[in-house]
Parts: C-alpha cells; structure tokens; sequence
C-alpha cells in the first residue's frame, strides 16, 4: 500500500471498517505519521456518538430515518466551534458522510440542545475538572467533562513521553460499570500533551474515576471524580 492510500484511510480506521490486514498495516503507518494519529484522536468523537446512538436507539427507530431540516447546519455549527481553521472543511465533510450515512436521530446526540427552544447550546463552565501525575508511571492527565442531554462530554488530555502505544481513557461508574470514552495512539517520544475528545452515557455524577489504560490493560494513571 503506498504512502498517499494509506493517509486516505484514516476514516476508514477511525469508523472501523478496514478489515483486519489492513487495519494491521494501518497502524503500523500511525506509529510514523503524527498527521494521521491526530486525525484519528479528532475523529474519535464521531465514532463514538455513532456507539452511543446504536447502544440506545430502540429497534423501532429506522437507521436510515430522514434528518431535520436543519440538522446539518447545526452539526456543521457545532463542529467548527471545536477545530482550527485549517482543518474546517476536512470535518465538514466527515460530518456531512455521517448524517448522510446514519440520519438525523444519531447526530441528535452529537449537538446538545436547550430542551425549551431546540437551539444549540454552547459549551458551557465544565461540571468537573481534574489533573494528576501518577507517580510510578510518569504519565500525566487532566479530564474534563460536561453535562450533556446524553450523558457526558469528556475531553482528556494526557503527556506520555513513552509512545508509541495505543492508549485509552475508560469511565468507571459508582456502580462498578465501564465505559470507554476514547482511544488515541500515543507518538514516540512525544513530550507534549495531547488532546482527545469523547463522551460516556453515564452522567458526571455517576461517575467515580477515570483511568488511562494501554490497550493491553496496563494501567497508567487514575484520576478520581471530585
């Protein structure tokens, strides 16, 4: 596979669609290209509403139902606020496959709404916020989460200097419960910190920790909810 197809199937990867062999060679492109891996970590929010809209849309809601009117313009909205200029319209166009792909009733849990006036609500003081080194691993991470009408929005951000490796943030409820609320591949020799964006449908108050785990379950550093 050459270089210029593999940068093209970093959505591919992200939505989880490349067969094994090809995820396989995928990722050993991720170790080499930071461009890709930090495509990845942007696309993660997507595919992550896309989990939590399969997990909790009842059976009697069509997949492919139409979307609102105005549904794309407020996707459109909410995705620009949250990405630098210069990667506008690669976003634009990964939220438009997505509404065209999935409907109206997925993005609906991407976009918080006011439940009053239907209107996009903007980002908001978050409800928690929390930082800690652990002290045998070196790793460092800050969590921040805000309240959604779908649970939770989480953004983490996390220096590692020990990549490459694949790494993950996981939600522990009060009731024993785990969610994984994002991946990312951490870059070699990475000094760093770097920023992930996710969601659980545990609300914050359900939630006791977090933790920041390899994909190989090696625990990295634990950050308690206030």
């Amino acid at each position: 596979m050459r270089s210029l197809e593999r940068h093209r199937d970093v959505g591919a990867y992200a939505l989880g669609v490349l067969g094994e062999a090809e995820a396989f060679r995928f990722e050993d492109h991720l170790v080499e290209c930071a461009q890709c891996t930090a495509f990845v970590s942007e696309y993660r929010p997507a595919t992550r509403q896309l989990m939590l809209y399969r997990r909790s849309t009842p059976r009697s809601v069509h997949p492919f139902a139409a979307p609102g009117p105005r549904l794309l313009d407020k996707l459109l909205g909410e995705v620009a606020t949250r990405n630098r200029a210069g990667r506008r319209r690669l976003l634009f166009a990964l939220a438009a496959s997505v509404v065209l792909a999935v409907g109206g009733s997925a993005m609906t849990l991407a976009v918080g709404h006011d439940s009053s006036s239907g209107a996009v609500v903007a980002d908001g003081p978050p409800s928690s916020q929390m930082a800690r080194t652990d002290a045998e691993t070196g790793v460092w991470a800050q969590v921040t989460t805000r309240e959604r009408l779908w649970g939770s929005e989480i953004e983490v951000a996390v220096k590692d200097a020990e990549g490459p490796r694949s790494c993950e943030l996981v939600a522990i409820g009060k009731d024993g419960s785990e969610q994984s609320v994002t991946s990312w591949m951490e870059p070699a020799h990475n000094d760093a910190a770097i920023t992930m964006q996710g969601g659980s449908s545990m609300r914050t108050d359900e939630i006791r920790r977090f933790e920041v785990r390899t994909s190989d379950g090696e625990h990295l550093v634990t950050l308690n909810s206030p």
